[in-house]
């Protein structure tokens, strides 16, 4: 069997930063350090940082007084800020620098007056932090068929912002609905869809040319990851969203020469070997290439009181564990 990896896929910048505040805060401060929420969306991951000493929570109310408390990368509503506040907490915030402008977007455009309309899934961290974050109501469409539903004049002056891990393509709809149904429509087009989100779309379009069958390694929450999966299944590809190897199973390739796989922004790269080296147990011999991809080389610095931090382990791209020089480039 012959196996093609996409290009790029695995650990964004803003997935990075998040983990590497969570390990710099735990060279620092020392365990525990408590995490509202998971970190990102990958159960290694989270399990990794738990070993170390990080304690994930659901509500503020689990951290004792003046703990160290690191928000996720996908960030938080006002209130939960204020929570933390009042208690006296130490707070870190991994909140990815992207999901952050979709905020400051957000609140700008209800400052000019107009209705804000987010495009995302209901329920997602992400967007629950998003409509904590704009100061007034926010109208969330999931749909095109939502945008129908909108009970507001034609006239209404509408702003949107979106969720930054949706499918390019399905936003896009929703974008040119908002333009059908209202006559005052402004907003950022798909550019609120983060760069990295964008690229492992486009990469795994081009991977499901040439592959019979693709595995998607992320989780089942990881929002980037499903909708990964679905592009392909689109494509008319087989497609599985996978955590690991252990979950292939030797039907889904008992006719595919070539097999894709390409990995969710959160998951790390040992997962995809992982998902090679079962490949390699079911269908020996194989064969693995890349397909050549966009490179990303964005970084995003971490608070600055971390930056004193110089030694702390690092669960690195591949998914390794060991001591690495952090970046603390600004994000271009």
């Amino acid at each position: 069997m012959k196996i093609v990896l996409a290009q790029p896929r695995g650990f964004c910048a803003g997935v990075v930063r998040a983990i590497e505040i969570v390990e710099r805060a735990l060279e620092k401060y020392g365990p525990p350090v408590y995490v509202r929420h998971e970190i990102v969306h990958n159960k290694w991951v989270v399990d990794a940082l738990k070993a170390r000493g990080a304690r994930f929570v659901e509500e503020l109310s689990e951290v004792p007084s003046g703990g160290v408390t690191v928000f996720s990368a996908h960030g938080v509503a006002k209130t939960v800020e204020a929570e933390a506040a009042e208690r006296g907490l130490h707070v870190l915030n991994a909140t990815c620098p992207l999901v952050s402008k979709v905020h400051t977007q957000g609140r700008h455009y209800l400052r000019k007056g107009r209705t804000v309309v987010l495009i995302g899934h209901a329920g997602h961290p992400e967007v629950e932090g998003t409509l904590g974050q704009i100061p007034g109501e926010v109208l969330l469409v999931q749909t095109e068929a939502d945008v129908a539903k909108l009970d507001l004049p034609t006239d209404t002056p509408i702003a949107y912002v979106t969720q930054t891990t949706l499918s390019v393509d399905d936003t896009r709809d929703i974008i040119a609905a908002l333009y059908r149904h209202f006559d005052d429509v402004v907003g950022p087009g798909t550019e609120d869809i983060c760069y990295a989100t964008q690229n492992r779309q486009m990469a795994l379009r081009e991977l499901s040319k040439i592959v019979d069958v693709i595995f998607v390694v992320g989780a089942t929450n990881s929002s980037n990851s499903n909708r990964l999966r679905e592009i392909g299944l689109e494509a008319g590809i087989p497609t599985y969203l996978i955590a690991n190897g252990d979950e292939i199973r030797p039907e889904w390739v008992q006719n595919a020469k070539i097999a894709g796989i390409t990995a969710g922004a959160s998951a790390p790269e040992v997962m995809v070997m992982d998902a090679i080296d079962a490949l390699g147990r079911i269908a020996p011999p194989i064969e693995v290439t890349t397909l050549p991809g966009r490179e990303e080389n964005m970084q995003f610095r971490v608070p600055v009181e971390l930056l004193d931090v110089k030694n702390a382990s690092k669960i690195g791209k591949d998914g390794s564990l060991g001591h690495s020089t952090f970046a603390e480039a600004d994000c271009g």
